[in-house]
């Protein structure tokens, strides 16, 4: 007998090992399918164990095509008969290629249907039934640039139903791609294996189902072989009865570890019901987690992930940084461990910083995709050196200033794992500049001139301050930022940049990973607001947390990572909203979890009921516009707006509140209410202490004489 196994493109190579096991003899891979001639039992097992092909034909007729006459003859000359009877429901399906004489697939599935109908009238006088689905018979014609290729589906439906699947969830993989996935990825079958999202668990199911040499379609109710005139029910009994057999031997082998982790809880419950359904309880234990708190469980394994794909270039920012964020993980915990990586974008696959060993074309559905394959290594370090030899023509007052600040902060910043710390601050009244250290790159911030200071003698200096840093620290152009003073009219145009999406680079803080973009007049990550930060993360764990004038969510991030249980972010820009769902993503944060809210903070604090454990607004800015509509002062409304927030404040909750607004005074009625505490001698960081009085954190509670 003549078969034909379809499979997706980029699986013929395992399909036709497969073939190869089963006794299939003269095998031809094709592009999506596999050819092979060999006995019926061949064509059974197929159908029963074929992890990877989409459906099983026997070959009937192949015959020159030049009309679509050639297909109604081609039906009608086959002897139905030996085939189904009249009582047999039927159905056609048809696919066409491209170049073939037939462009329809459906008109070709009629005239094929035609022909087989009027060979029964003809014969008998009756004809059977079309049934489109699960017909006990279901024919199959597919039209090549030169001929026509009929045959009858004895698998019936593809088989990548398996019978074990619920619901996917969002975008699942068909459980033949999924296996082709863990098959190329190089599992043994034997290691540790994990799948940090796991999503409806499709991968580690059918992992299991190898490790347990579990026919993949002992689960199916349905095939289209078995109500076949021809079929061999004793032949198809005895295969039933042998894979059911080592199927109970495989669960009694020794198990590896197969774990699953996905963020969203709803999923889980999906995967859940799969592997209960697949017969798999047990064998796979699958939880809610999200990907900021990946680590291995051991010092050798595998790790399969397929992350989501974001089509929409809103959703392709974000889905990026959760590259990274798997990257990072891999990197401080899964040193040695295999990694394979399905994805359909490629240019995100580097983002794992994984030297890729190779590499598999495959697709899911319509979408072009690859399997990566490579060793996670250990995560590299970047640490400051001065050089020895520096450049002395000029600025030697600014080189020595540095150089000393370097010695003291920098040997602070390393003993306390700062990566991001202010070196210089205006330290000098001619070098009118701050500088800022975010990792290895410098970033130069410079302030207004003073009015009697002409442009050529502001652009020299700081043309002597550029070359000055660059020379101390070491650095060349790539790594040095500027963000230049510019005046009232050069700022509104500066704001309309914001639409353009900015280079971010990656840095981190007390655990946390940030987003900072160097190139604009906003880094994104208040370096002052550190201590407050930190004093988040110790006070956040189950708590419910709100960040009002949420900025990039940096806070939110550091209650995240403290364990709060609910965290609340409300930021009136929708640009820095954006922002804050991208830091989500490069932390591993399942940002749904997380609500971020665009909004007018006033407003939407009168309009919530909800209250929260711990409320944190750190308004590092004296105005707060929508569009060109200001809507918040920091000095004229900081008091209303801590009434509202006091509102929303559980009767033993805390309140950060912190500003940075020149001359600021807090409203002293607010005292009468509640406590207000001035914490900023503790809440300054040592990088920041030469500007103490620029920044003004407070503590606020209720009081508790009036409760």
């Amino acid at each position: 007998m003549q078969f034909i196994a379809t499979c997706a493109a980029g699986l013929e190579a395992l399909t036709a090992a497969e073939i190869g096991k089963w006794g299939g003899q003269e095998i031809v891979r094709e592009n999506g399918s596999v050819r092979w001639s060999g006995s019926l039992e061949s064509g059974y097992r197929a159908c029963l164990w074929s992890r990877f092909a989409s459906r099983i034909l026997l070959l009937l007729d192949e015959i020159p095509i030049t009309t679509t006459d050639d297909l109604y003859d081609q039906a009608r000359r086959q002897n139905w008969g030996e085939h189904l009877g009249i009582d047999n429901s039927f159905a056609v399906d048809g696919t066409c290629a491209q170049g073939s004489p037939v462009t329809h697939s459906r008109f070709a599935a009629l005239r094929v249907k035609d022909g087989v109908v009027d060979q029964f009238r003809e014969k008998t006088g009756r004809r059977p039934d079309v049934q489109v689905t699960r017909p006990d018979i279901r024919l199959n014609i597919h039209v090549g640039a030169d001929k026509s290729t009929l045959s009858i589906d004895l698998s019936g439906e593809s088989l990548h139903r398996r019978g074990y699947r619920s619901e996917g969830g969002q975008a699942p993989l068909k459980e033949t791609l999924a296996a082709a996935v863990v098959a190329l990825s190089g599992w043994s079958g034997e290691e540790p294996l994990i799948d940090p999202m796991c999503g409806a668990g499709t991968i580690l199911i059918e992992a299991a189902l190898m490790a347990g040499d579990s026919a993949p379609g002992l689960g199916r109710s349905y095939y289209g072989l078995t109500k076949w005139k021809s079929h061999q029910e004793e032949l198809w009994t005895e295969l039933v009865t042998e894979a059911i057999e080592r199927e109970r031997q495989g669960q009694h082998r020794k198990w590896p570890s197969l774990t699953g982790y996905d963020a969203d809880s709803s999923v889980i419950g999906f995967a859940r019901e799969n592997i209960r359904r697949a017969g798999l309880e047990g064998k796979i234990k699958v939880s809610r987690q999200e990907l900021l708190f990946l680590k291995a469980p051991a010092s050798r394994g595998h790790l399969i992930c397929n992350p989501p794909y974001g089509e929409r270039l809103s959703e392709t920012e974000v889905v990026k940084y959760l590259y990274r964020c798997l990257g990072n993980r891999l990197q401080e915990s899964f040193k040695d461990w295999k990694i394979g990586l399905f994805t359909m974008k490629p240019e995100f696959a580097d983002l794992l910083q994984i030297a890729w060993q190779q590499s598999h074309s495959l697709r899911n559905g319509p979408l072009s995709c690859r399997l990566y394959n490579g060793v996670a290594g250990a995560a590299g370090t970047f640490s400051w050196n001065l050089p020895v030899s520096q450049d002395d023509s000029g600025g030697g007052d600014l080189a020595n200033r540095l150089k000393k600040n370097f010695r003291n902060i920098h040997t602070w910043a390393v003993k306390n794992g700062i990566e991001c710390f202010r070196l210089y601050d205006r330290d000098l009244p001619e070098y009118n500049v701050s500088v800022d250290i975010f990792q290895k790159r410098v970033l130069i911030r410079e302030f207004s001139p003073p009015k009697e200071m002409d442009q050529a003698t502001a652009q020299d200096r700081f043309n002597t301050v550029l070359r000055v840093v660059r020379s101390v620290l070491g650095v060349g152009r790539d790594r040095v930022y500027l963000s230049r003073f510019k005046k009232k009219n050069e700022q509104n145009e500066a704001s309309h940049a914001k639409t353009k999406q900015p280079r971010l680079y990656e840095v981190s803080e007390n655990g946390c990973a940030y987003l900072v973009n160097l190139s604009g007049a906003d880094a994104g990550l208040d370096l002052v607001q550190r201590l407050a930060r930190i004093r988040i993360i110790q006070q956040s764990h189950d708590k419910e947390f709100l960040n009002l004038f949420g900025h990039t969510g940096s806070a939110t991030i550091a209650a995240a990572l403290g364990g709060a249980g609910r965290t609340t972010t409300v930021e009136p820009s929708p640009y820095y909203l954006q922002w804050a769902e991208k830091n989500f993503a490069l932390n591993g944060l399942y940002y749904q979890d997380h609500q971020l809210v665009q909004a007018d903070c006033l407003k939407w604090l009168q309009e919530q009921q909800t209250t929260y454990d711990l409320i944190y607004a750190g308004l590092h800015k004296s105005f707060y516009y929508s569009g060109n509509e200001r809507i918040f002062d920091t000095k004229k409304e900081h008091g209303r707006l801590i009434r509202l927030v006091m509102s929303r404040l559980k009767r033993d909750g805390c309140f950060y509140f912190s500003t940075s607004a020149r001359s600021f005074r807090l409203d002293e009625e607010l005292g009468e209410n509640y406590v207000c505490r001035n914490i900023s001698n503790e809440m300054v960081p040592k990088d920041f202490e030469r500007h103490r009085q620029l920044y003004q954190f407070w503590e606020i509670r209720h009081r508790t004489d009036l409760c």
